[in-house]
């Protein structure tokens, strides 16, 4: 399973695979009438519910529950870890909440409708499924896995490429018992991830939205985390991403320490907060044909479905004095003057596909 394409199609082979071994069912079908698999690991009295893929173009966050689910079935590491994990716990897991919006890599579902702003309404088939099956688990905690755009930065310059969030419960943002207990499962993995992407992880905004699942299962007490993939460095598989993921996923479940730590909620508020600071290209010190003055060009990469992968089409984002952004790839045109393919100056909005200096048309300064 790789690449940022995942449909039902492709997680159903894998899924039989562990039918032995872990507890799989269908918990109803879409809205389109595809199935959606949950998944029972353990035997623990105390639940965790899970779910992945609401947002069907957001596939990093199935991928490290699928590692999850290699680990966990594997007999021969952690073992004393992983039994003592299960014998505590059970873990469910929906890890395609939105076949149908994965199916045409999209956010919504089959009904153009947004799951994650659904949860007062439940309008929709998917959205009442999770509701029934949160309903009849009772949960202590329960984990909503989503992808965040490459546009997010953390710290210092940095991608976020794991953020986290402890959702609001009210308007004011109070810090009820569940929020407080939600921000010191953060920070548990927080202090395994800081070890490995430094400055990397960062904290999501909490606005409330009482339609949104995370603030609706918060309001009801139940300790409830945000994960938000992110971008790290030359990774738009997100392959390194899953696996910080799954570093999180085990990290937080305890199976990485040796001595039971007390967390304090209070070190949650020194996470970074989120910065749209990203853009996927910029291009410094550019000059456009119809200007004489030197500007910078950012561009953004837009995903989109094409035979079954997914393509990375450039789009000029935003043209200016563009300091306050950083560029996962930055280039330096050193007062070239550049051309789109089609011999025009760049303008906002416009699909590129190459550029070319001016004066040397055969040079090509991006593709």
């Amino acid at each position: 399973m790789t690449g940022r394409y995942i449909s039902f199609e492709m997680i159903l082979p894998l899924l039989n695979t562990y039918k032995d071994n872990f507890q799989i069912s269908d918990i109803g079908i879409s809205e389109e009438g595809r199935k959606i698999p949950v998944v029972k690991i353990g035997s623990g009295k105390k639940v965790i519910l899970a779910w992945s893929q609401m947002h069907g173009n957001e596939s990093t966050t199935t991928k490290a529950l699928f590692d999850l689910f290699k680990f966990l079935n594997d007999p021969y590491i952690y073992h004393t870890e992983i039994s003592g994990f299960l014998n505590e716990f059970s873990l469910v897991i929906v890890p395609m909440l939105n076949p149908d919006g994965a199916e045409v890599y999209t956010r919504e579902n089959a009904n153009k409708i947004d799951l994650n702003r659904d949860f007062k309404d439940l309008s929709q088939r998917e959205s009442r499924y999770l509701r029934s099956v949160f309903d009849s688990l009772k949960p202590i905690l329960c984990l909503n896995m989503h992808d965040q755009r490459s546009i997010y930065g953390a710290s210092l310059g940095k991608p976020a490429t794991i953020s986290f969030l402890a959702p609001a419960a009210d308007s004011d943002r109070t810090l009820t018992e569940a929020r407080k207990m939600a921000m010191k499962a953060i920070i548990k993995m927080v202090n395994v991830l800081e070890q490995l992407i430094p400055g990397q992880i960062g904290r999501y905004d909490d606005s409330f939205n009482s339609a949104c699942v995370g603030d609706s299962f918060q309001m009801e007490g139940v300790p409830t985390i945000l994960f938000e993939a992110g971008h790290f460095q030359g990774d738009y598989e997100r392959e390194k991403t899953r696996e910080y993921v799954f570093y999180s996923l085990v990290a937080l479940f305890g199976m990485l320490e040796t001595e039971n730590k007390e967390y304090g909620y209070k070190e949650y508020f020194q996470l970074p907060e989120n910065t749209t600071s990203f853009r996927d290209v910029i291009l410094r010190n550019a000059i456009l044909s119809a200007e004489e003055s030197e500007v910078d060009v950012a561009i953004q990469y837009v995903e989109s479905l094409k035979k079954g992968k997914i393509a990375f089409e450039p789009y000029i984002d935003d043209i200016g004095s563009l300091h306050h952004l950083y560029g996962h790839r930055e280039i330096d045109l050193n007062l070239s003057k550049i051309l789109t393919d089609s011999q025009e100056t760049l303008t906002v909005g416009v699909k590129i596909s190459k550029l070319f200096d001016e004066n040397e048309k055969s040079i090509r300064l991006f593709e």
